[in-house]
């Protein structure tokens, strides 16, 4: 027998999980549909990290996600150093500059998916197909057929892409895809460091690439994301953990004392990615699979959670207004506000990566002058603070 459902949600991760709990006070059903069984949560691991906004956090306690969150696993962070290697250059950001307590939360992904699950389960209007996966899709006028791996077949008005960079969807709809190589690689690692974070995160820019240090839930543990070229980062990769520590202690310029690995490396190539159309007639794409950007803002996660609550919001104001939700007039709304949103901030990141890059004589001077005046600027410090805060640009209605 065919199931049929009002929203078919691809990718069961937190993008998509968050786009499932924005609609549980609506009257569309949903069918989820994720590859992978959910991992039990291990508290004795660090996994990957984001830097969670005020927006972003605003939206998980509307959503009532953010109590079921392990407090014990979340950091606050009231102040944010960034400064270049081998100057005088600096700036400091702190949450007192806007009235807010908070610059935002570094929370471990897996914490965010679990306490989403834990939520969206309990919808009824829900349906788990997981683990399993879509084999093929037929768009047809009045709605999609599904077929998938288990052999169920169900059909959606509406497809939402959330299955991440490498989008199956995205792929089979023939959406062309804007992308460009950093020519970068992030290493990932949980360090303990000889000096106290003190809530605060840190950025160093050097002239392979930036080096983030984000507060954790200890004062002597930090999350890293070290951008460098590939080449770099296959040597550093290939070290052992005592000479790796030396590195890393020497490139973030011993500000927080000696460091020590204290989890597996990973290394990941970072590509820029940005979809031509992030809705066709009966598909959307939100996070990932729409866009991909430099991480070295933290920003990525946070840009993905907004075009699931933009889509929410779409989709339930077309559906209270009996609106087909998944034709493409219907979805055009939603399709120019993320993309404007999704450009501007690719087109901030790239700016800064260029800006940061190298170390030109000129160019270095250049970005110090540069530094040293914005953070003397109020003003223009205070809207940096903001747009890391998530508080500019056009904001679904929850959040505002």
């Amino acid at each position: 027998m065919i199931q049929s459902y009002d929203l078919a949600i691809i990718g069961g991760g937190i993008v998509g999980l968050t786009l499932a709990a924005s609609l549980a006070d609506s009257h569309l059903s949903i069918a989820l549909i994720e590859g992978t069984t959910a991992k039990k949560l291990d508290d004795a691991v660090i996994g990957r990290v984001s830097a969670i906004s005020f927006a972003s956090q605003t939206l998980f306690e509307k959503l009532g996600i953010w109590p079921l969150l392990n407090k014990q696993r979340i950091t606050p962070y009231d102040t944010m150093k960034v400064w270049d290697q081998d100057s005088a250059a600096k700036i400091e950001f702190n949450a007192k500059q806007v009235a807010h307590e908070q610059l935002g939360y570094i929370v471990e992904n897996e914490q965010i998916e679990h306490a989403l699950l834990q939520s969206v389960e309990k919808q009824s209007n829900v349906t788990f197909y997981c683990p399993d996966q879509l084999t093929n899709l037929a768009v047809g006028e009045g709605e999609n057929w599904l077929t998938l791996e288990s052999n169920e077949s169900l059909t959606a008005k509406l497809v939402v892409a959330a299955d991440g960079a490498n989008s199956w969807i995205r792929n089979k709809a023939d959406i062309p895809l804007v992308s460009w190589d950093y020519d970068h690689h992030a290493i990932v690692a949980t360090i303990k460091t000889e000096l106290p974070h003190q809530q605060c995160a840190r950025q160093i820019f050097t002239p392979q690439g930036p080096l983030a240090f984000l507060p954790l839930f200890e004062q002597n543990l930090c999350s890293i994301v070290w951008s460098v070229p590939p080449e770099k980062a296959e040597f550093l990769m290939a070290l052992s953990n005592s000479e790796f520590n030396k590195q890393l202690t020497r490139a973030f310029d011993n500000r927080l004392g000696a460091c020590e690995v204290n989890s597996a490396r990973q290394s990941f190539p970072l590509t820029m990615r940005y979809a031509r159309d992030f809705a066709k007639h009966r598909i959307a794409l939100i996070g990932d699979a729409a866009h991909t950007i430099h991480p070295l803002a933290g920003q990525g996660l946070n840009l993905g959670l907004l075009d699931a609550l933009s889509l929410a919001q779409t989709l339930n104001a077309n559906n209270e207004m009996d609106k087909d939700i998944g034709m493409y007039p219907h979805l055009r709304q939603f399709e120019r506000w993320r993309k404007s949103e999704a450009l501007q901030m690719i087109a901030s990141m790239e700016l800064l990566k260029r800006v940061f890059e190298g170390n030109n004589p000129v160019q270095k001077g250049l970005r110090d002058f540069a530094l040293n005046i914005t953070d003397k600027f109020t003003p223009l410090k205070t809207q940096f603070v903001k747009q890391a805060m998530g508080l500019t640009g056009e904001l679904p209605n929850i959040v505002k």
